[in-house]
């Protein structure tokens, strides 16, 4: 589990539809964890700073790793423990699917950034509820028929790869795990 509050970034060394490399100041080993880009991944194997994860077929198919090359940057969490303080929210690591920038619009002192997606992504949203974009925990500020609206404060632009953002990059969706839940309940008994 995770929060969807970024430790830090890394950078893709390598990329394949079967294995990507992410160069990272991380305290993991082989067998653990962390959230790229807002998918779980283990590492299984470390070379200093360079940690390689294996990805599975549906991982590539799923995710926005296809579009991504290397030397992008890629935003990095360790899982959350029974300590970790849940400043964000509860965040899986499990892409639901993958959305698209299509306008950007400074706002005051945010930035203003509307997403394409998907159905399988947008039944589950709603406004002011919460949805990980690249694994950044981040508040729907509104809805419509194609996509979602998000404000990103400077800090966030600093801190994660969304200060990247540009009109036509994929982005890593996952909707909040409690709505999934209560949608779930409500389809499997309409008739209760």
């Amino acid at each position: 589990m995770f929060t969807g509050i970024i430790f830090r970034k890394g950078k893709i060394i390598s990329l394949s539809p079967r294995k990507i490399s992410v160069e990272a100041d991380l305290q993991i080993n082989p067998g653990e964890s962390v959230a790229v880009d807002g998918v779980c991944l283990t590492v299984v194997k470390q070379r200093g700073r360079i940690f390689d994860f294996d990805l599975l077929p549906q991982t590539w198919e799923k995710t926005a790793f296809k579009y991504r090359r290397a030397g992008e940057e890629v935003n990095l969490e360790l899982p959350s423990t029974p300590q970790t303080m849940l400043s964000g929210h509860i965040v899986q690591g499990h892409v639901d699917g993958v959305g698209r920038i299509v306008q950007m619009v400074k706002k005051g002192n945010a930035l203003r950034v509307k997403i394409s997606a998907g159905e399988e992504v947008l039944k589950y949203l709603v406004p002011r509820g919460s949805v990980a974009v690249n694994g950044v925990s981040l508040t729907v500020s509104e809805l419509d028929r194609d996509g979602f609206y998000v404000e990103l404060i400077p800090e966030t632009q600093k801190r994660t790869n969304l200060g990247n953002l540009r009109s036509g990059y994929y982005v890593n969706l996952e909707a909040d795990i409690i709505g999934k839940y209560v949608l779930t309940f409500l389809e499997k008994n309409r008739n209760l």
